[in-house]
């Protein structure tokens, strides 16, 4: 059975040889980060998935959420499966006008612009433990405004989960007192 430090080191490995800088998109000065490459390679996503939701258990090995959340657009493909491996809810939180019923909403600024936030209103209990998970933590304004949506609906946030952090952003500044779990600083 492969150990979850394997799994980190497989993950580091597969993130270093597959995801792909795209410079200038979607606008001039930003460098994407394109993990398509990663997610199509099965045991680098894989490995990937589980040292991710490591953040979401405590020193033994239990699970400490309730419920996973992931932000619009790729940070759904990582929270989910994550939500899975822990036997956790997923929740899905969307660009503006994307939900059907009613939701809570939450407004912030990011690295290239501004962008509002939704998750349904009734998508996290009060009391309920709440892991965060993305691909790629940045200023922080993503986590940070999800923090908040949470917290309005009474949860509380465990720790939150990225693939990557662009450490020269200093993004951890925005929620500095929650704990956060990046599987690469670049």
């Amino acid at each position: 059975m492969i150990r979850v430090a394997d799994h980190l080191g497989i993950a580091r490995e597969a993130m270093d040889r597959l995801i792909l800088d795209v410079p200038d998109y979607p606008e001039a000065g930003v460098v994407f980060k394109d993990i398509t490459p990663l997610l199509a390679d099965h045991d680098g996503f894989h490995a990937a998935i589980v040292a991710l939701a490591d953040a979401g258990r405590d020193e033994s090995g239990a699970v400490v959420v309730d419920k996973v959340l992931g932000m619009e657009a790729r940070g759904f493909i990582l929270a989910a499966p994550v939500a899975l491996n822990l036997e956790a809810g997923f929740v899905p939180v969307r660009k503006a006008g994307k939900l059907p019923r009613e939701c809570l909403s939450e407004s912030y600024s990011l690295e290239y612009g501004e962008a509002t936030l939704e998750m349904h209103a009734d998508a996290v209990s009060p009391g309920d433990r709440v892991l965060l998970v993305d691909d790629v933590l940045a200023t922080g304004g993503t986590i940070a405004a999800t923090r908040r949506l949470v917290e309005s609906a009474g949860g509380v946030v465990v720790g939150a989960a990225v693939l990557m952090e662009l450490g020269f952003l200093s993004g951890r500044d925005a929620f500095d007192d929650v704990a956060c779990t990046a599987l690469a600083v670049i």
